[in-house]
């Protein structure tokens, strides 16, 4: 990290919401990213293992799928199967999770570099971030195809052997796209076209270290920090509060997803790696859930 974080991050935090571990995994499980169902189902990348599991809030964990390969970013289609980013034989590709846990290779990306978050777009496609790259794919499920949706150098790594994910965590809210740029500190709104074709990124939030994130329905950001073993809320005006830190299970902070049930809309599912990237002094814990209660209901 090259960047400067603002003093916040120095500070004790004041604002801390209450924290629940819903499941652990083995140390060094590299969990990577969730979604969650409306029926409370959480679903959760392993990355280096290519599995996905299936989370119950009583703690129960399940694998549910397994690819020959990598798995990353996570979205759910309408039918309620899951569509995954990551690596097939070497090759980046996008897979769909079918209902019985059956994974099928979608369409694979040989021009891709490195396929992370991804999130639904409002055209009916999706939209996967190229963390080294520097670009967003869309990704066409019905038609099984694939194209760079944008490519900006907004998105690149200002260094190229930076192993930091440059564009990284994507999140739709109303009509722009928003990226976290990993490598840079940097937070990126990229507003939509009538046609919802991307218009010229913008950063509008820099020294603050995002990996994924998501919206609540009143425009507030909440992100994760991976390395810095905590979440914060970004406020529409761009004020940044901690709001969790390790001592409530955020080391090693990957990403974040809304709950959608009456029984857990005002909370957040946390997903860790135990401090992989930068163990701390105690060495890599074990990788968890974590659910905050953050009263405030996702966007939809």
């Amino acid at each position: 990290m090259t960047n400067q974080l603002p003093a916040i991050f120095d500070q004790t935090p004041e604002q801390l919401v209450s924290a629940q571990t819903v499941a652990e995994f083995p140390a060094n499980t590299f969990l990577e990213n969730i979604t969650v169902n409306s029926a409370g189902t959480l679903f959760v990348t392993s990355y280096e293992e290519g599995k996905v599991y299936v989370v119950r809030l009583d703690g129960n964990i399940a694998e549910f799928a397994k690819v020959d390969g990598l798995v990353a970013g996570i979205a759910l289609e309408p039918s309620g199967s899951l569509l995954v980013s990551g690596v097939a034989a070497g090759v980046p590709a996008v897979f769909r999770i079918h209902l019985d846990g059956e994974p099928e290779i979608l369409v694979t990306l040989p021009d891709a570099m490195f396929l992370n978050g991804m999130t639904p777009a409002p055209n009916g496609c999706y939209w996967v971030a190229d963390s080294y790259k520097g670009a967003i794919w869309e990704i066409d499920a019905e038609a099984k195809t694939a194209r760079i949706w944008l490519q900006d150098q907004k998105l690149a790594r200002a260094n190229p052997d930076n192993p930091f994910p440059a564009v990284n965590g994507i999140k739709l809210y109303q009509n722009a796209l928003y990226a976290s740029h990993t490598e840079r500190q940097q937070l990126i709104k990229i507003p939509l076209a009538p046609d919802f074709a991307p218009t010229a990124p913008a950063v509008i939030l820099e020294q603050v270290n995002l990996d994924d994130f998501a919206f609540d329905s009143t425009g507030n950001l909440y992100g994760t920090t991976h390395v810095y073993n905590s979440v914060v809320r970004i406020s529409p005006d761009l004020q940044i509060t901690i709001i969790a830190t390790e001592t409530q299970g955020m080391t090693g902070s990957t990403a974040l997803a809304f709950g959608h049930s009456p029984a857990d809309s005002n909370s957040l599912y946390v997903v860790t790696n135990g401090g992989m990237s930068l163990p701390p002094a105690a060495g890599v814990g074990k990788a968890q859930v974590v659910r905050l209660d953050v009263g405030a209901t996702g966007y939809l």
